[in-house]
C-alpha cells in the first residue's frame, strides 16, 4: 500500500558502454529498458578518469570529457523520445574507492579541469561549492578491484545504503547483503544521508533506486530534495526501505 504513496522511481547508479569500459549496453539501450521497467528518470554515473572508463587517457581534457559525455547525452536523446527523463551524474575513483557525483554538469567539467587531481576533500568542497553532492558508492563492497575498504565520513553528504547488486535475487556479481547491512549502521553512526542504485551495465536492469512523491525536474532537483531530507523510499528491486534503511 504504502508504495503508490510513492509512484516516481528513479535509478540512481548507472552506466553505459560509451564511458565505462564495464558495461555492455549504450545509453540509448538503457534508457529505453528503464522506460520499459517502469522508472520515471534514470542518472547516468560513468565511471570517470582514474575509474573503469574506456576513454583513451591521452586525450586532452577538452575532448575527453566530450567523449565522456556522449553516453549520457544518448540516452538523453532517447529519453526526450520516448517520454523517460535522464540527468547527468558520475562515478569518480581513488584507488578503488569510489564516489557517486550529482549536480555538475558537461560546462562545469570542461571549465574545472583541476577536479582530475583533486583529493577526496577537495572534491568534496569543490562539487559543494558548484550546488552538487557526493555520494560514497557501496562503501563495503569487497572486490578485486577495491584494494581496501576506506571510509570518509567528513567527506561526503551521504552513503550509497542499498546497491541492489548486493541483494537483488537477479544479481548476477558482488553479491552480499552484508555489503548494504554494513552500508546502512555506517551512515546511521555518522548520520549521513542514504541513497539507493542499481549499479547496472546491461539492459538485464535490477529495479533498484529511490521512489519518490512527486516527479523530480533535474539533477539539481534530485540533490536538493535529498539534501533537505525530504520523504523517499529505497529499493534494491525486491524489497523497500524508508531513508533510514528500515524496511517498510
Amino acid at each position: 500500500m504504502f508504495r503508490k504513496d510513492y509512484p516516481y522511481l528513479y535509478e540512481t547508479h548507472m552506466h553505459t558502454s560509451e564511458s565505462s569500459a564495464c558495461a555492455r549496453s549504450t545509453g540509448k539501450e538503457m534508457a529505453r529498458a528503464a522506460k520499459d521497467a517502469g522508472y520515471t528518470g534514470i542518472i547516468i554515473t560513468n565511471h570517470n578518469w582514474y575509474g573503469n572508463t574506456c576513454i583513451d587517457a591521452s586525450l586532452p581534457w577538452e575532448q575527453w570529457i566530450r567523449r565522456f559525455c556522449t553516453g549520457y547525452e544518448e540516452a538523453e536523446r532517447q529519453g526526450e523520445e520516448i517520454g523517460i527523463d535522464v540527468f547527468f551524474g558520475y562515478e569518480s575513483c581513488y584507488q578503488g574507492t569510489e564516489f557517486l557525483i550529482y549536480g555538475v554538469d558537461k560546462k562545469w567539467l570542461l571549465s574545472h579541469p583541476q577536479i582530475k587531481d583533486a583529493t577526496i576533500k577537495e572534491q568534496y568542497h569543490m562539487i559543494h561549492e558548484a550546488g552538487g553532492m557526493v555520494i560514497h558508492a557501496h562503501p563495503f563492497r569487497k572486490a578485486g578491484y577495491i584494494p581496501e575498504i576506506r571510509l570518509f565520513p567528513g567527506d561526503v553528504d551521504g552513503v550509497e545504503g542499498i546497491n541492489a547488486t548486493h541483494s537483488s535475487h537477479l544479481s548476477t556479481g558482488h553479491i552480499d547483503p552484508e555489503f548494504d547491512r554494513q552500508a546502512i549502521a555506517y551512515a546511521k553512526e555518522h548520520k549521513l544521508l542514504m541513497t539507493a542504485g542499481s549499479d547496472v551495465h546491461t539492459v538485464r536492469l535490477l529495479g533498484g533506486g529511490m521512489a519518490f512523491k512527486r516527479k523530480l525536474h533535474s539533477i539539481e532537483d534530485f540533490c536538493r530534495a535529498v539534501l533537505t531530507g525530504e520523504d523517499y523510499l529505497l529499493t534494491n528491486g525486491d524489497a523497500w526501505f524508508n531513508k533510514m534503511g528500515e524496511p517498510v
